[in-house]
This record gives structure tokens, C-alpha cells and sequence, in this order.
């Protein structure tokens, strides 16, 4: 149950960050520029969001995006960290716990898979 909760939590989380970035919302417009990164590259990351978000709800995608849920996320942490937005930094983190959570809870053998061999 705690990993649905995870899971659909993350999904809203990654759908409406991404979707934010893909809009072209103001405030995301203005964060990409004072971190220095091309406007493409906010577009390329809210479209990659946005399927993150669609993958943790689809049960067959769901593996994948979490795993790439983390990548994902280790760049926010990197930016902010640069840029001593410490604030953002913890939540970013706290959410790149949340991603490897549930990467690993998504990825560990079943029991059929064990005793297969």
C-alpha cells in the first residue's frame, strides 16, 4: 500500500513539474535562465518529466520510469546545489530518496525468480 501511495504521489509530482516546463511557465522560464541552461533544454526536461509522470501511472511502464525517475532527479539536486538554493536542494533530495524507493521496491527478484534456478 505505502508504495502505491509512493508511487501515484510521484506520478502528480513528475506530471505537474513537467507539464509546468513544457507550458512555458514563466517562473520555469526565468529559473532555466538564471541557471544558465538553454531554453531547449527546459522543454527537452519537462517533456521527459511528463513521461516519467505517464510511466509511473501505466503499470507496464512503471519499472522504467522509476529508474528514470533517478537521473532525472540527481540533476535537479546538482543544479540547485551549484546555484545554493538549499531549499529546493532538500526537496529535490527528498524526492530523489522517494524515486530510489520505489526504483528498488519495483526492481527486487519475486520469489518465482528465485527459486527459478
Amino acid at each position: 500500500m505505502k508504495i502505491k501511495v509512493i508511487t501515484y504521489v510521484l506520478a502528480l509530482i513528475f506530471l505537474l513539474s513537467g507539464g509546468a516546463k513544457v507550458a512555458g511557465l514563466e517562473f520555469e522560464i526565468v529559473a532555466f535562465e538564471r541557471w544558465g541552461y538553454p531554453l531547449w533544454f527546459m522543454y527537452f526536461t519537462g517533456v521527459a518529466e511528463v513521461a516519467i509522470g505517464i510511466g509511473l501511472s501505466a503499470n507496464i511502464l512503471r519499472k522504467y520510469a522509476a529508474m528514470a525517475s533517478c537521473p532525472i532527479m540527481l540533476g535537479a539536486i546538482g543544479t540547485h546545489a551549484i546555484n545554493s538554493e538549499w531549499p529546493m536542494f532538500a526537496i529535490a533530495f527528498t524526492i530523489f530518496l522517494l524515486c530510489v524507493t520505489l526504483a528498488l521496491s519495483l526492481w527486487r527478484p519475486t520469489s518465482v525468480e528465485n527459486n527459478a534456478g
